[in-house]
């Protein structure tokens, strides 16, 4: 299922189309996954249930942060090294990205699974929803490497040029865990169980399926024997530390949603209780995937401007960060319109109207859309700047966005408008970051 393409002399549209198509479609099986959980979750088990599931999130956010890390920092390294004609150190950087961000997730899972109650209470939940959440995270948490390396290996497999294949490893799990979650809550009536085993069998399917795509050794980007040398051993060290240095903004995007998520959970529970948390459930479900496409947008963009940056073309750089730029804005605008628009309907698939959740999160759903915009262009923007090995302005752009600013407006913004200022504090918080973004662009530019 390999690809024709050319990262050096393909025209940049074409490229980026090539690219993009499968990733988006890719990315939005992924979002069907995530949100088919939240719909049999909130229909066939409740409203409390729901409410449980999002205050687990941060954990499955930071996990798949770290493999966005790995993924990301050695997809560029790569990059780098492929258009210089290094194939051997490619395949080296993506073995060993693989095989430490597995060892470090499985260690973990292992810490949480040994304070699984400690950990819910932590992340903000109630008594009432504590027996719904540690259910939920004892069949989930254990599978948790598996969604990581489906998640890092999209990478690696997109830059071997196979995005279609990329895009079939996202359709397959999200397609089973589909038909698995009603097999498992409306018909055996597993409830938490059942919803969270039928994730972890999705995952594990699509990383079995990177597995097998990564060990072919007629692939160009293939993994390798591993060394355990202690030469071996520092080499993998100082690698897979550059490599973290240039991911380290992706896991900071992802731990960013998880601080939204665990912010927000005790502002909603604050002033509103159970049933704000279980309106504002339905919101983060949106927002990881409206992630998704933003993340997709500036994966398709990486390889290109990764590649050509290593080449010296910088011509071939700038149009394809405009391209995946006008996409973002094009994307954020039109989600905005329709979550406007549709908020009930939305809100109905997740919740039933008897359900007070559901008045609550009919009204705040557009309040918290009218940010997507700039979302998308700082999430672009961080994409850009680690593409072409600029890690600090992509970690300065990231911290603000993700944990300065967020922890300040949710402090800030119900006091100035009470409920609403709540929907609105991450809204503001894009805003300001897009500010700050302008400044960089604009200092560039005078130097």
């Amino acid at each position: 299922m390999k690809d024709s393409i050319d990262f050096g002399s393909m025209d940049i549209p074409k490229l980026f189309r090539k690219l993009l198509i499968p990733t988006v479609l890719g990315m939005i099986f992924s979002a069907i996954f995530i949100i088919t959980d939240g719909i049999f979750v909130g229909k066939g088990i409740g409203s409390d249930a729901l409410a449980a599931v999002n205050i687990t999130a941060p954990l499955f956010l930071i996990n798949t942060g770290v493999a966005l890390m790995f993924g990301i920092g050695a997809s560029v390294v790569a990059s780098i090294h492929l258009s210089q004609g290094k194939v051997k150190v490619a395949r080296i950087n993506i073995t060993q990205a693989v095989v430490v961000s597995s060892l470090l997730l499985i260690a973990y899972a292992a810490v949480i699974l040994c304070n699984v109650e400690k950990i819910a209470l932590l992340l903000g939940s109630s008594p009432r929803l504590l027996p719904l959440a540690t259910e939920y995270m004892h069949w989930f948490v254990p599978f948790l490497v598996f969604s990581a390396l489906l998640s890092s290996g999209m990478f690696f497999v997109r830059l071997d040029g196979s995005p279609n294949y990329a895009m079939v490893c996202n359709i397959i799990p999200a397609l089973l865990n589909i038909g698995l979650d009603y097999l498992f809550i409306f018909v055996f009536k597993w409830g938490m169980f059942g919803a969270a085993l039928a994730t972890s069998l999705g995952y594990i399917v699509g990383a079995l399926m990177i597995l097998i795509y990564l060990m072919q050794p007629h692939r160009v980007l293939h993994l390798c024997k591993v060394k355990l040398s202690s030469k071996s051993l520092r080499l993998t060290l100082r690698n897979t530390g550059y490599m973290c240095k240039l991911g380290l903004s992706s896991f900071l995007c992802e731990a960013a949603i998880a601080t939204m998520m665990f912010t927000g959970n005790y502002v909603f529970i604050h002033y509103l209780g159970e049933d704000g948390v279980a309106a504002y459930s339905i919101a983060c479900y949106f927002f990881p995937i409206i992630f998704m496409v933003y993340n997709a947008i500036a994966q398709s963009a990486q390889p290109i401007l990764s590649y050509n940056f290593g080449a010296g073309n910088p011509e071939r750089v700038r149009a394809a960060f405009l391209l995946a730029l006008l996409t973002a804005i094009s994307c954020g605008v039109v989600v905005f319109a329709v979550t406007t628009l549709f908020s009930a309907q939305i809100t109905s698939w997740f919740i039933d109207s008897s359900y007070p959740a559901h008045d609550l999160a009919v009204k705040g759903l557009p309040l918290f859309a009218s940010g997507f915009v700039c979302f998308g262009i700082n999430i672009v923007s961080i994409g850009y700047f680690q593409s072409v090995e600029r890690d600090r302005p992509a970690m300065a752009i990231t911290l603000l966005r993700g944990f300065i600013l967020i922890l300040f407006c949710f402090w800030l913004m119900p006091i100035l408008w009470g409920v609403p200022g709540i929907w609105l504090a991450v809204p503001v918080s894009e805003l300001l970051t897009f500010l700050f973004v302008i400044t960089i662009y604009c200092r560039r530019k005078r130097s």
